[in-house]
């Protein structure tokens, strides 16, 4: 008798069965992926919010040191990464995740000097322009790339201080729930990245209208769920990023980013 693996959500910190009890099985699998529901993602958003000012208090190397550490435990997973991804360019995805974290890492104490700067103004004061993390930021990972794709949004957002809540890929979710077992085993705090799982279209339109995520990326998403988020995100002024997939970037950390500028008098 086979028994079935069943997988569980990633909330902060901790494995956890959805609310509901609801599972799936993706493509006919023979494993059981965890439906999450609207309390699930309330959940997440929490855990994400209490996270929040302690993950952007860090200093920028401490942010750096542990984004490394996931990126040599996502590397010492390899062989268990390919055979959750399959085909021809497994390694080539697996390899890829594992540059991305740990280019990112190396980004963390350098953001500031690269979007940041000093205005000229007319009169006896400075004037900074300064990143500061956004908040809770929603990731909709893309399914043709279910660990690339993810962990390409991801990165730059904890990269630049921000807490995030993901939803797998609907299709091909067990690498993004594997992910998460990288994440738990990599001195992350608790509630920092939570992963969910279930159908887009029950907990995309919770996301996008939650009055608790500053922000969400849309690279999974199609045009008409695209359309939909930004309806729901304008009622609480929700910034939707629509960068599209591609290489590595100091500027899409900044999509994750507000620029506060400072006023300091000269000599004080």
């Amino acid at each position: 008798m086979d028994v079935r693996k069943t997988y569980k959500l990633f909330v902060n910190g901790e494995f956890v069965r959805s609310e509901s009890g609801r599972a799936y099985r993706p493509d006919g699998g023979q494993v059981n992926v965890p439906r999450g529901s609207r309390k699930d993602l309330r959940d997440a958003v929490r855990a994400a919010r209490t996270a929040f000012p302690a993950w952007a208090g860090r200093t920028a190397m401490n942010r750096g040191q542990i984004l490394y550490r996931a990126a040599e435990m996502l590397d010492g997973r390899a062989a268990q990464f390919v055979e959750l991804l399959g085909g021809a360019r497994a390694r080539r995805e697996l390899d890829q995740a594992v540059e991305t974290l740990v280019w990112y890492a190396g980004w963390t104490d350098k953001l500031p000097q690269v979007t940041g700067t000093v205005n000229p103004v007319a009169g006896p004061y400075f004037n900074f322009t300064i990143p500061e993390p956004t908040g809770v930021v929603g990731i909709v990972a893309p399914d043709d790339a279910p660990l690339l794709g993810l962990v390409r949004r991801v990165a730059p957002a904890l990269c630049g201080g921000n807490v995030v809540v993901a939803m797998a890929a609907e299709s091909r979710p067990l690498p993004a729930l594997t992910l998460a077992e990288v994440f738990a085993t990599s001195d992350l705090p608790a509630g920092v990245v939570n992963i969910l799982t279930g159908q887009r279209k029950e907990l995309l339109p919770w996301l996008a209208s939650h009055m608790d995520v500053n922000a969400i990326d849309v690279a999974g998403c199609s045009g008409e769920e695209v359309k939909a988020i930004e309806e729901s995100a304008a009622g609480n002024v929700k910034r939707v990023i629509k960068l599209p997939e591609g290489e590595r970037s100091p500027y899409l950390i900044a999509a994750f980013m507000e620029m506060k500028t400072v006023w300091h008098p000269i000599g004080v």
